[in-house]
């Protein structure tokens, strides 16, 4: 996921001016990426206009500087759908923030294409979990300075539970959306077909 990704979506749901966007990446959507700068936002933006992904008006500000909206074009709607709906590759930290980003313009997908990102994530955190949670988690340790192993065993404990939880309320929570998506619950729009063994699968 690049940041470009980010700024074409929240430009297809509002044209936005530079600072709109640094806001938003400031505000709302702080957990979609990390410390973005104003530089690399507007960085971004002159790049997207140069390939031809977005366009601006000037809006004039008596007594102020003069203000950029941006909108995107009809080819940076396309360079969008294409990362947003294109194949998802789980990353090796579900806290990876790619995930949440595509849920958080789940209204520019189908209910069958967010459906199917939904069944990959959970799928593979549910196969790492049997593969290794219950894992040798033993260390050999040899340390050559003051080591307090007791200490160190009883932490990492505390980090592999905590982990574990947090692994667990994830693989829930989807599944609760997928479950509420299959059921309509999630949108007035339907899945234009859904088979039995889903919906059996959204009930368990």
């Amino acid at each position: 996921m690049k940041l470009e990704d980010l700024l074409l979506g929240v430009l297809l749901e509002h044209p936005a001016t530079g600072y709109d966007l640094k806001k938003f990446l400031d505000g709302h959507g702080r957990f979609l990426r990390s410390n973005t700068q104003m530089s690399q936002v507007y960085r971004s933006l002159g790049g997207m206009e140069k390939q031809s992904w977005v366009t601006h008006s000037v809006d004039p500000r008596p007594g102020a500087q003069d203000a950029k909206t941006y909108r995107v074009t009809d080819e940076g709607a396309t360079v969008f759908l294409d990362w947003l709906t294109g194949p998802y590759h789980p990353a090796t930290r579900f806290q990876d923030p790619e995930l949440g980003a595509r849920l958080a313009f789940a209204g520019f997908m189908s209910g069958e294409q967010l459906l199917r990102i939904l069944d990959v994530e959970i799928q593979t955190r549910q196969d790492e979990i049997a593969r290794y949670r219950s894992r040798d988690r033993r260390e050999d340790w040899a340390p050559t300075i003051p080591f307090d192993a007791e200490l160190a065993e009883s932490v990492g404990e505390r980090l592999h539970i905590m982990g574990a939880n947090a692994m667990d309320a994830h693989v829930a929570a989807l599944k609760e959306i997928r479950r509420d998506l299959l059921e309509g619950n999630l949108s007035s729009r339907s899945l234009t077909a859904v088979p039995g063994e889903l919906l059996a699968d959204a009930a368990s």
